[in-house]
């Protein structure tokens, strides 16, 4: 059909945005229009870009959002606008996801789809609780259950066949019904003394596993408090779990992270925190925008190198940099032009991070202060510049104002050019969620690298009580922001990600909030 779009149906796996196939992470990006669940993790929904138009049907068992039957109208039309529709479903699509019925509409309208297969949490929950689901010694084969009968009919789970047999049995979707379940299963011979567990939020920072027996677990599960989404297994295997469980035990394990950083960059720190078992949502709280044209920047460059003996450059941000030859290029200008001439060129970065990004285009800082601060990069170079240099700062619309003192202080020619303004972001499709977890004290700590971040971020989650909030920042600028609103604040010994892991592996867990 010309003009038709199309629809991919994905799984996206129980939670756990590590367990996204690379396929369905293409199509976050690709998509023109994504329709969720609500059983999409906020880890997963924060990789999905801010501009994508996202639909949330949120799905779950009794309390239905939006209808089936109006889902798959959903996925119809924007396919025959002639977009790129993305169906995210949480596990995977054919097991228990009512993919099948999601596709009967397109193909009978004739409108081309795909299926994206996602990891099941029938065995990815089991395994992050250190659950094999077969094993030779244990058990040879896997039964796949929906605990969960179709709305208004009756129960068809065969109680029999699965009590006589030898394998695995896991049950989905069966959390409210756990007690008919397993009564079922050992009314028709099922030994009580079988082992069983339950896993709720299973693959997530809050997961939590009971194992028990057959003839215990939904006492012991009831008393715990497990709520859904939870899997319920039982069988020999189950018995494996004291000696094989290990995502609590990773050194952040069991806990979730909220990484605050700008738009443009790629976060460095998610990265680390999630190797160390932390569940990471990523929410990009500002953004930065080029001044274009940039007519003071023109002018300054075309006379760098040209006006002292000495001439500094100054970087505040990784953003400045990566915007500052973005500028250079389009303005045409050949950086051999700029440090070609008879000034001794000089370059100042305002830490670390600053640092490697001016050694990605082959620059080499001169001076780094020791300390991640404004005032700091001020005092070092105005220590190190010979008297009567010129200093160009390259840097936000609003940049800090500790910055110049120092170099007029000491008597320097300073020329402060603005190259971007910094925007904040809305994320209104994952807004609401965060606050849920926020409120369910389900988020342990938020990260911020600049005063910057901070900001965007009280401006995007404007309706959260902030002093309840954990904030590890990576200096004293950006603390002193954070404190305004009163969050608990630990500070990184170094303006590093490097320092603001070992700050988050040494205090999280430990510190009252």
């Amino acid at each position: 059909m010309d003009g038709t779009g199309k629809v991919w149906l994905a799984g996206a796996g129980p939670g756990d945005a590590g367990l996204l196939t690379v396929r369905t992470r293409e199509l976050i990006e690709r998509a023109d229009i994504i329709v969720y669940d609500a059983l999409i993790s906020a880890e997963i929904l924060s990789l999905i870009p801010p501009e994508k138009e996202v639909v949330n049907v949120g799905k779950r068992a009794g309390r239905h959002l939006v209808p089936q039957d109006e889902i798959n109208e959903i996925l119809l039309r924007e396919a025959k606008k002639g977009r790129k529709v993305l169906r995210l479903k949480g596990g995977d699509p054919f097991v228990f996801g009512r993919g099948g019925e999601e596709l009967e509409l397109l193909a009978e309208h004739q409108v081309p789809f795909e299926i994206v297969p996602g990891i099941t949490s029938a065995a990815a929950v089991p395994a992050y609780a250190g659950i094999p689901v077969t094993h030779r010694d244990y058990a040879s084969s896997l039964h796949i259950v929906t605990g969960h009968p179709r709305q208004g009919g009756s129960e068809t789970i065969d109680y029999a066949s699965l009590a006589k047999g030898k394998g695995t049995l896991v049950f989905l979707m069966g959390i409210t019904t756990m007690e008919a379940i397993l009564n079922g299963l050992m009314e028709e011979g099922l030994d009580r003394d079988t082992p069983a567990a339950v896993i709720e939020s299973g693959t997530l920072a809050g997961q939590r596993r009971v194992v028990s027996v057959a003839g215990r677990l939904a006492d012991e599960a009831r008393r715990a408090g497990v709520k859904p989404p939870a899997v319920i297994v039982v069988g020999d295997v189950c018995t494996l779990s004291d000696r094989f469980h290990w995502a609590e035990d990773r050194p952040l394990g069991g806990k979730q992270i909220l990484v605050t950083r700008p738009r443009q960059s790629s976060s460095a720190l998610a990265g680390k925190l999630r190797a160390l078992g932390a569940q990471v949502i990523e929410l990009p709280s500002i953004a930065t925008k080029a001044i274009s044209p940039n007519t003071a920047l023109q002018r300054g460059m075309k006379q760098f190198g040209t006006r002292a003996a000495q001439e500094w450059l100054l970087f505040t941000s990784p953003a400045g940099v990566r915007i500052f030859f973005e500028q250079m290029t389009e303005l045409k200008m050949d950086m051999r032009h700029m440090l070609g001439g008879p000034a001794q060129v000089k370059v100042g970065a305002i830490g670390s991070a600053t640092e490697r990004a001016l050694k990605g285009y082959g620059i080499l800082a001169d001076v780094v202060p020791d300390v991640y601060c404004a005032a700091r990069l001020g005092e070092a170079v105005a220590a190190h510049a010979m008297p009567g240099s010129k200093v160009t700062v390259v840097r936000a619309v609003s940049g800090s104002e500790e910055l110049l003192p120092p170099l007029l202080k000491a008597g320097l020619d300073v020329d402060d050019i603005p190259l971007y303004e910094t925007v904040y972001e809305a994320h209104e499709q994952i807004k609401e969620k965060i606050e849920d977890l926020f409120e369910q004290g389900q988020i342990d700590a938020v990260t911020f690298t600049s005063a910057s971040t901070v900001k965007g971020f009280v401006h995007t989650m404007d309706r959260l009580d902030f002093h309840k909030i954990y904030a590890v920042c990576i200096g004293e600028q950006t603390a002193a922001e954070a404190e305004k609103y009163r969050m608990h604040v630990s500070v990184a010994k170094e303006a590093s990600i490097e320092s603001m892991t070992a700050c988050m592996l040494e205090n999280l867990g430990t510190k009252e909030r």
